[in-house]
């Protein structure tokens, strides 16, 4: 499989940025996600399984590298992985990640544990709170959008404050690591890029935000 020019760019950007900074969690997720779209699914899963590591409450972590295992055919390894994630999940709360996981175990014909104390459903939401579509959990949500225009607006709408707290960190990061100059338009998009990267936003995801089709929050 030839990768586009562009995202074999962004994968060695972000191998750089993980080998840099090994204890990043959030530079092996990008790496993870670069690397599943890219086909390369056991790559993914190791980038994955690496935010476990580092942060094994990251449920969206585990549920993502049962998918790439899943995905690269090792069914065997996935079902042990989404079992700890299901577990991770179904104690913290995380409903979106813990459906998911549950979907792929039963995918592969492996059993959905039983966890003791977990929630049957999503806890409600509070005032002002979202759930985050990229963490899949209960947030606070922006008191404006980060920037202007579509993308920006559906940013408030559905990624948390923290979340985007945790890209701002992430991103000065990415500033430092690849030297970008935001005035300059060529740089300005490598960081919009590792961005949306971040957040979960793909192509298809963009176009219908900017199509105003994307899908909203919670559903």
């Amino acid at each position: 499989m030839n990768t586009p020019p562009q995202l074999a760019a962004r994968i060695t950007q972000f191998e750089n940025m993980a080998q840099a900074d090994p204890a990043n969690e959030m530079a092996h997720f990008s790496l993870g996600r670069a690397y599943a779209e890219a086909g390369r699914f056991a790559d993914a899963a190791d980038s994955f399984l690496r935010c476990t590591q580092l942060s094994p409450d990251m449920s969206k972590a585990w549920q993502l590298a049962g998918e790439m295992l899943v995905k690269a055919g090792n069914t065997a390894r996935a079902a042990d992985v989404l079992t700890q994630g299901f577990e991770v999940a179904a104690r913290k709360g995380d409903f979106m990640p813990r459906t998911a996981i549950a979907g792929l175990l039963k995918q592969i014909g492996a059993p959905v544990p039983e966890v003791a104390g977990a929630a049957g459903a999503a806890a409600p939401l509070t005032e002002g709170q979202i759930i985050c579509r990229q963490s899949g959990r209960p947030g606070a949500k922006m008191a404006r959008p980060p920037f202007r225009g579509a993308l920006g607006a559906w940013i408030q709408e559905n990624i948390s404050a923290e979340t985007w707290r945790q890209w701002i960190g992430q991103g000065t990061k990415v500033i430092n690591e690849l030297r970008l100059d935001l005035s300059r338009d060529q740089d300005s998009a490598t960081y919009d890029q590792h961005m949306r990267e971040y957040l979960g936003i793909d192509d298809a995801l963009l176009a219908q935000i900017h199509a105003g089709t994307a899908p909203r929050a919670g559903a």
